[in-house]
């Protein structure tokens, strides 16, 4: 059987009893080390789950799924995932070609930050589509993301923005040349989110848009969230750019129409008690 595994957000003992059960009698355990991370390495969850895990990046489960899944209709194959299982559609891949093989699967859940997200105070039921925020470069600027944010903005709802991560990311130059050499990690900080939205909201006011979202909009920035030295902070859009939460991972949130339950939350992360004065906050009430 092939098991999907979730761990949680923080360090090696959020994963689930059910989960590190699952762990110590698979023959084979791969460690998903592509689309988030945990506060503690590979070498730390071995020592705690009393087994040797086999690194899996994004070359590895998107090309070479079915070498993972070589025997997994005879013995069990564990692959763990940082968060949930399921908060990537890649892992939805990998189950599909398991099933195409004749090989059943479990999933064992875990916290993710779709469902974390809630420790700043806002209610999750409020929150619309979920958009990610990727690193612009000199000669790519994507804004789909923006406009996914303002729909939801519009709607009252708000948005939670999942932050870009590069991890084994070849320069085009290499990948060109097929070299397989490969750039430094790369995490996307709350800061660089808040600059890129700033950017867009300066260039849709310069065209004369009707803008949903200004420098004044309430927003909220998490880093770590899950870890024993987890940030949160709040305040409006042009704060962000320069409040400081430290390593990663970042996320931040863009604040629909606030519960006054929410507000009072929120003022508990205030990077500025003022922030909630503002007459936008007030009509979001």
């Amino acid at each position: 059987m092939l098991y999907l595994v979730g761990l949680g957000l923080g360090d090696a003992k959020d994963i689930t009893v059910r989960g590190l059960e699952v762990v110590k009698h698979c023959r084979r355990v791969y460690l998903e080390a592509y689309t988030s991370i945990l506060t503690v390495g590979k070498e730390v969850l071995e020592e705690f789950y009393g087994r040797e895990l086999i690194l899996a990046d994004r070359e590895t489960v998107e090309q070479e799924a079915d070498n993972m899944l070589k025997d997994a209709d005879l013995c069990d194959v564990a692959f763990l995932v940082v968060g949930d299982p399921f908060g990537a559609t890649t892992h939805s891949d990998l189950v599909l070609r398991a099933v195409k093989l004749g090989i059943p699967y479990r999933v064992i859940h875990n916290a993710s930050i779709m469902n974390a997200v809630g420790c700043c105070g806002l209610q999750l039921y409020n929150f619309g589509e979920t958009v990610s925020i990727v690193f612009w470069t000199d000669t790519w600027k994507p804004e789909s993301f923006f406009d996914k944010i303002q729909k939801n903005k519009k709607n009252g709802m708000h948005t939670l923005c999942l932050l870009d991560i590069k991890v084994k990311e070849q320069s085009l130059d290499n990948l060109m040349k097929g070299r397989k050499v490969y750039e430094s990690p790369r995490y996307m900080s709350v800061n660089q989110a808040a600059e890129q939205l700033l950017a867009i909201v300066q260039n849709r006011r310069l065209q004369g848009e009707e803008l949903e979202i200004t420098e004044n909009t309430l927003c909220v920035g998490l880093a770590r969230v899950g870890a024993t030295d987890q940030k949160i902070i709040s305040g409006t859009l042009q704060q962000m750019s320069t409040v400081e939460l430290g390593g990663p991972l970042h996320s931040i949130i863009v604040a629909g129409s606030l519960h006054p339950l929410e507000i009072d939350m929120l003022k508990l992360f205030a990077a500025d008690e003022s922030s909630f004065e503002d007459n936008e906050c007030h009509r979001n009430t």
